[in-house]
């Protein structure tokens, strides 16, 4: 019976599979929202709601955790500093996903996954920038 089992495995081995999800937790992290496959963005939201959680936590077991997770410093700091001071008056709910209908390629439904509260990192603010002057 497949009672009390909450992994989606997207086809991949346990090793690849907290790979890609810390990936994709970073690119999140760094660009507030990223464009990507349902399945991935339906195993991505509670991943990322657990750094956003580990990040309002703010004390240092809470960042060597979030470290051992994501095995990336600049990510972790702008967790800490941006993405959980925006949303700590939120209970949970940190993520919002949008589908975006299929993909020409090969029809994988899409969606769009990004922080409810709209927070923008530096990268993203300096891809704002640049397209506002354009």
């Amino acid at each position: 019976m497949r009672n009390r089992k909450k992994t989606v495995k997207l086809g991949r081995s346990a090793a690849h599979r907290r790979s890609l999800l810390a990936n994709l937790t970073c690119s999140l992290i760094q660009h507030g929202k990223i464009r990507t496959t349902l399945g991935k963005a339906k195993a991505l939201r509670p991943v990322a709601e657990k750094m956003v959680t580990l990040g309002k936590r703010g004390d240092l077991h809470a960042r060597r955790q979030a470290i051992a997770f994501l095995r990336q410093k600049d990510s972790v700091k702008a967790l800490f500093e941006k993405v959980a001071p925006a949303s700590k008056d939120r209970q949970g709910g940190y993520c919002r996903i949008t589908k975006l209908g299929e993909r020409v390629s090969d029809s994988a439904p899409m969606a769009l996954i990004e922080w409810v509260d709209g927070i923008a990192t530096d990268e993203a603010e300096d891809d704002a920038t640049e397209t506002a002057e354009a």
